[in-house]
């Protein structure tokens, strides 16, 4: 039996993975649960659980410090789970890794740290956990060409040019997913799938050269490893999250589900676009962080950060989004990434450059 800490249980994720235990009442049971808000959900999830409740800023630390697991889960917020990560590393954990943040913004010294404790990074997200299914069995990353990582194109893909007057209320309207409001904003301008370029290119250690995004309104084929022989393997399944949380809770193994299963003959075509960089620079504004290189990733992640929250606000366009992450990776002056602490400080930097 498998024992989990999860972080940010109430979420989104913290909720499929609390459903996948549910049904795996033998494979896993809970240790600690932390959430930064709903203090009273968390205490009374604890109680069916039989684990520790742990509510407020600190929470997450605290819950990973405190209580032993083989699996801590880290599904919070943007650069919150950094430190969390760290300290399940630390402390021995394997890491279930759904906070895109904690890669982006400290990928070079959180997989070092993971690779001299012998820990392992296990993707949550339904793309990563695809090419992570698609290279079992692959004896040396050499043999591989290319990851290709599937965007649905959120709710704009096919929207008129000019989306300066999009509301929150559209931002949020995903038409396949349902996910938390900042990875539901950041899927809607395409960030989402700059994050997970770049957190691809720290778990697989491929270069972001080799690595491609292909829009694929279906959200059927999860992602795509493409070898050096000409060979393509892809991930497929309906679009539930709790594919991707229940294999990297049970791998190397997979268990039974009751869940919807796929039925190609009843789809009948599947597409595949590329994406548009002019309607979503947030994609090019990615890229250009990692090929900038140092801590402009940081920046990066942090900028989207403020102005994610500034666009819920009402104090910035829908645009603005895109403006003031570009504003940040022109300014930012150039560090580099080897530490936390050096993240600490250009996420320091990022948000009193924007609050001025």
């Amino acid at each position: 039996m498998k024992k989990l800490v999860i972080l940010g249980a109430t979420g989104s994720i913290g909720t499929n993975t609390l459903a996948i235990v549910r049904e795996h009442p033998d494979e896993f049971c809970v240790s600690a649960l932390a959430v930064l808000n709903s203090a009273d959900r968390c205490a009374a999830l604890a109680r069916e659980f039989g684990a520790r409740a742990y509510s407020g800023p600190d929470a997450a630390v605290r819950a990973v410090e405190e209580n032993d697991a083989d699996i801590c889960v880290v599904a919070t917020v943007g650069m919150s789970g950094i430190l969390p990560v760290w300290t399940a590393i630390e402390k021995g954990m394997d890491v279930a890794l759904a906070t895109k943040e904690a890669l982006v913004m400290a990928g070079e010294c959180i997989t070092a740290a993971a690779k001299k404790k012998g820990v392992r990074l296990i993707p949550v997200d339904s793309e990563h956990s695809a090419v992570f299914q698609c290279l079992q069995g692959c004896a040396d990353m050499g043999e591989v060409e290319r990851l290709v990582l599937t965007a649905s194109g959120g709710p704009f893909l096919d929207a008129p040019a000019d989306l300066s007057g999009v509301t929150l209320e559209q931002a949020l309207d995903h038409p396949r997913w349902k996910m938390g409001r900042k990875v539901t904003i950041d899927s809607s301008t395409m960030m989402n799938k700059g994050f997970e370029i770049i957190e691809a290119r720290w778990l697989f250690d491929v270069p972001v050269s080799r690595i491609d995004a292909v829009v694929h309104p279906e959200s059927i084929v999860h992602s795509l490893v493409e070898f050096t022989d000409g060979a393509t393997l892809a991930q497929l399944s309906v679009p539930d999250m709790r594919v991707a949380i229940q294999y990297a809770l049970s791998w190397p193994r997979r268990f039974a589900s009751e869940r919807r299963k796929l039925d190609l003959a009843s789809l009948g075509s599947l597409t595949f676009r590329r994406p548009d960089e002019k309607r979503f620079p947030a994609l090019a504004l990615a890229k250009r962080a990692v090929e900038e290189g140092g801590a402009q990733c940081a920046v990066l992640a942090a900028a989207d950060e403020w102005a994610v929250g500034a666009f819920e606000r009402g104090e910035i366009p829908y645009t603005g989004i895109a403006a003031a992450v570009e504003k940040c990776l022109d300014a930012a002056p150039r560090i580099g990434a080897e530490t936390i602490d050096a993240v600490m400080e250009a996420n320091s930097w990022t948000w009193k450059f924007l609050s001025r």
